[in-house]
């Protein structure tokens, strides 16, 4: 029998695992409460004093910082560079998606911070045959853009021999509370196989019902653990040691960094995606067909344990916006080779009978977890604010940008 929390959202069927305990509140929620109670002046010397001895007196990169042209890229180098005073070197991996304006953000982020940069590019061909696979296999598109991500910024410390490599927010965390901050968890290969990569390595994607080879997927091969033991790479995370708040932070760079957002069809936060024509559109609908919820009620969820929205006002947020159209669908079924006229047969594949009802041969009803969760009538909705500050994303010709410098 699937729980749902009192205080948030979120039932005892999220992927990443959750505990709703005998009050009915979850563990996500109990750990948000240590952001109250927890002295985060204390945490944040603690992390000075953690930076300070990888600091490098040969006037090289004292760290690494994976970045995107969204997310929390823009706080994090800010709070490495500026306030921690290291020399990041920043990496990103080039997952095909980008958006224009994530690439117009990338650029902006590498001349407000004056940094190097590494871009990770693989083959498009390798890609699109492991996007296949993965899409096929397990159901994600973005199986290659988590490995990536992670893996990338792990190659480089092996190769320039640069052990500190900084994180934002633990997702796990910030979710489910996998782990108290108290914890100080650390990026490790189990926690991304697991979680990020849905239990498969690079190394599993092989098989004899694909076309992939060594070729294919050498670039997202984990470093051993002997070369990592060696230089003693570790990932901290910054959540462990600031209280971690993603809408107070986007708005700060907003004003401080010129950091653009813009609005999205399928929710109401305007920050995390915007560098990807995938992420909010196509990918968020699949995690709707197999999950039951989508990235709308994360964002909500947040926004209800952070005080912002209330229970009733987060629920109408999610009614509201999951069941919405899907944008941009036509540039990823080109890219990956979909015929219009299988598009339906392809997307319906996906769906979980436990949250999708068959209604006759081609139509489906959606039961999924909001379902369950019941509106308090005759109580106003309570509007949250969010800049939108960029319209670059809502074009008429829409298009994945592969490479790109920034646009003016």
């Amino acid at each position: 029998m699937i729980k749902y929390c009192k205080l948030c959202l979120y039932s005892s069927a999220h992927p990443l695992g959750l505990i709703i305990n005998n009050d009915n509140i979850c563990s996500g929620c109990k750990i948000h409460e240590e952001k109250y109670t927890l002295d985060w002046k204390l945490r944040f010397e603690k992390l000075k004093k953690i930076v300070k001895n990888y600091k490098s007196r040969k006037n090289n990169y004292d760290c690494i910082v994976p970045v995107t042209g969204g997310g929390d890229s823009y706080f994090i180098v800010h709070t490495v560079k500026n306030i921690l005073k290291l020399n990041p070197l920043l990496v990103t991996y080039n997952n095909y998606y980008n958006s224009p304006l994530g690439i117009k953000n990338l650029a902006n982020l590498r001349m407000k911070f004056d940094c190097d940069i590494l871009i990770k590019n693989i083959n498009p061909n390798s890609v699109k045959k492991i996007t296949k696979y993965t899409l096929r296999k397990f159901h994600s598109l973005y199986w290659h853009s988590l490995a990536g991500q992670t893996v990338y910024p792990v190659q480089v410390a092996q190769n320039f021999e640069i052990p500190l490599i900084i994180w934002g927010a633990h997702q796990g965390n910030e979710q489910v509370g996998m782990f108290s901050h108290e914890h100080e968890v650390e990026m490790t290969r189990r926690y991304r196989k697991d979680h990020d990569l849905m239990g498969y390595e690079a190394e599993d994607l092989l098989a004899t019902e694909n076309d992939l080879n060594e070729n294919d997927i050498n670039e997202f091969i984990y470093p051993s653990d002997q070369n990592i033991n060696k230089i003693g790479i570790r990932g901290i995370y910054l959540s462990n040691f600031i209280p971690w708040d993603p809408k107070k932070q986007h708005e700060k760079m907003i004003r401080q960094f010129k950091y653009k957002s813009c609005d999205f069809n399928r929710t109401f936060e305007k920050y995390d995606h915007t560098n990807c024509n995938v992420y909010m559109n196509i990918h968020d609908y699949i995690k709707l067909c197999k999950n039951g919820y989508s990235k709308v009620t994360d964002h909500a969820v947040r926004e209800v344990r952070h005080g912002r929205l209330s229970r009733n006002d987060a629920i109408k947020l999610v009614k509201k916006y999951e069941l919405n159209g899907v944008k941009y669908l036509n540039l990823f079924n080109k890219w990956i080779g979909v015929k219009d006229e299988n598009i339906a047969f392809f997307y319906d594949k996906f769906k979980n009978n436990k949250f999708w009802i068959r209604n006759g041969v081609k139509e489906y009803i959606f039961n999924g977890h909001s379902k369950n969760l019941k509106i308090l009538k005759n109580k106003k909705i309570k509007k949250i604010y969010y800049i939108s500050n960029s319209n670059i994303n809502l074009n008429d010709f829409p298009k994945y940008v592969v490479f790109g410098k920034g646009i003016n």
